[in-house]
């Protein structure tokens, strides 16, 4: 008897996930974290409105979602004064990258990102035989005109730049973003991640026309809102893109509980903004944190600040690991020279507090090592 016949293509990738989970490592090193602090998750919970909402349609679960997403979508258009026909509703930006990989790339055709930028666009476009081009960082900073330069040179078919970064929390304003919009290639589409535009200051966000036919902007209910376990984020592009997508989308994929839960996150406008001044706080307390102990933290405009260690990506590596031992679970870039850093999320009074004593604990525990 023989097994599945798995296609060339599938045979010739990995199978390791661009992020492996923090109750992977729990797992690994024996214990339960004290501090989450490595996913990018929002510490200070969703809005008590959208809590309620998930409870309440919890009740009837039973039943399918609506899988136009009418209401949630309904709700978005009059936010971003666009047509509900301009809104696309996903399973997390993550979902909505996969769902447009699918739709634009085959074998040989090329994608262009920013090397050690956000991986998931990367894991998509390997599993339907992309090629990707890299170009690198900027002072810390993706580069667009260096982005767009790289896709005229290989006739790339998609774009990637997330605005804030992950993963260094660097930020571009939107006019900067914006005054790019017209040399991107024909045939050649944006991908403008901003997850994390709803904790970025004023201004981050590009202004532009939403049915300009180069870009498609995501969002996401995970970050801001508190809601990555729910799994739910939004595209915003030209109806006729958005509309492309119901050929290959999932169309149940984003259950009714979610969908209920969004919709009451975005009309709790109070619960936002007591959200961004915690992770103010927090970013700030992370700042100070890494002064006291010698390192320098990276200005962010996201839920996590990353933190130059001032030594390379072995060292780097080694904190992590060392911190992890002691019960904070904290991640780090990728890629050279990002990865001489490390990358700690907000998190709450307590959270920063246990983050605070392991570092030094840490630290010390290093100096003895030769690495």
């Amino acid at each position: 008897m023989t097994g599945p016949r798995y296609t060339p293509l599938v045979q010739s990738l990995s199978s390791d996930s661009p992020f492996v989970g923090p109750e992977r490592h729990e797992r690994a090193v024996g214990h339960p974290f004290k501090a989450r602090l490595g996913a990018n998750e929002n510490g200070f919970g969703p809005s008590p409105k959208a809590i309620t909402a998930l409870q309440e349609a919890a009740k009837d679960i039973w039943m399918y979602a609506d899988s136009e997403s009418f209401d949630l979508r309904t709700a978005l258009a009059a936010r971003h004064k666009v047509s509900i026909n301009n809104i696309l509703i996903g399973e997390g930006i993550d979902g909505l990258l996969g769902d447009l990989v699918r739709l634009l790339i085959t074998t040989g055709d090329s994608i262009v990102t920013s090397a050690g930028a956000y991986p998931t666009l990367n894991y998509h476009v390997a599993g339907h035989g992309g090629t990707i081009h890299t170009v690198p960082f900027v002072d810390d900073h993706e580069d667009l005109p260096s982005l767009i330069a790289k896709a005229h040179e290989t006739d790339a078919k998609m774009i990637y730049i997330a605005n804030p970064d992950n993963p260094m929390g660097t930020w571009h304003t939107g006019a900067e973003i914006a005054a790019q919009l017209d040399n991107i290639p024909d045939g050649c589409l944006l991908i403008l991640d901003e997850a994390y535009v709803e904790l970025a200051p004023k201004g981050t966000a590009a202004e532009y026309d939403v049915d300009h036919p180069n870009v498609i902007r995501m969002r996401t209910f995970s970050k801001g809102y508190g809601l990555a376990g729910a799994r739910i984020g939004y595209a915003m592009a030209a109806a006729p893109l958005i509309k492309a997508f119901d050929k290959i989308r999932l169309h149940f994929g984003v259950n009714r509980a979610s969908q209920a839960g969004a919709l009451a996150a975005l009309q709790d406008e109070a619960w936002l903004t007591q959200t961004r001044e915690n992770v103010a706080t927090s970013r700030a307390t992370l700042a100070q944190i890494a002064k006291d102990n010698g390192l320098t933290a990276i200005p962010s405009a996201t839920n996590f600040v990353t933190i130059d260690t001032h030594r390379d990506g072995t060292f780097a590596k080694a904190l992590v690991q060392e911190l992890a031992t002691l019960g904070v679970f904290i991640r780090m870039p990728f890629v050279a020279p990002q990865n001489r850093c490390i990358r700690v999320s907000c998190g709450t009074a307590k959270d920063m507090q246990t983050f605070a004593e392991a570092l030094p604990q840490a630290l010390k525990t290093l100096q003895g090592k030769s690495l």
